[in-house]
């Protein structure tokens, strides 16, 4: 299974794509509308507006074997805990080696928007990072088939 941090995906299309290629269901998790998929391998789930609502509900249902899309980082930690595989939209990948870097990083650029220290831009998304995206889930949709498949491993 495929979990989608939706809201503001850049990538939701590219995941479509890739994900009926390797014949994986995809769940598009999203705390406002979704366009309906006639896709049966597609399923939406609208969760309330609740602060981290739509992270919740991933973090509940993604386990060993599932991949998880999102830039969020704690329910990237949290869906690594559960053994999940899981990707940023530019492609990065979260795993248990380097889950409490990028956690720490996080946090001191949080720390340093909050005392005036950094302004905090974001880089656009780009190309580039589409294409790194691609290559990244490809190569997590053929682990995670691998990981299901009997006898298969993580």
């Amino acid at each position: 299974m495929i979990y989608v941090d939706a809201d503001a995906c850049p990538v939701k299309p590219e995941i479509l794509k890739v994900a009926e290629r390797h014949g994986i269901e995809v769940t598009l998790v999203a705390n406002s509308g979704l366009r309906p998929s006639r896709d049966p391998m597609v399923k939406n789930v609208i969760v309330s507006n609740a602060f981290d609502a739509a992270d919740n509900w991933i973090a509940e249902h993604a386990g060993p074997g599932d991949i998880v899309v999102t830039a969020d980082v704690p329910l990237a930690g949290r869906c690594v805990a559960a053994g999940a595989l899981v990707t940023g939209p530019t492609g990065r990948v979260f795993d248990v080696a380097n889950i409490g870097m990028v956690t720490a990083m996080r946090d001191l650029g949080a720390h340093l928007r909050e005392t005036g220290e950094s302004k905090g831009y974001n880089a656009a998304f780009s190309p580039r990072d589409r294409s790194a995206f691609l290559e990244t889930f490809d190569r997590l949709c053929r682990r995670a088939k691998a990981h299901n498949s009997p006898g298969g491993q993580p």
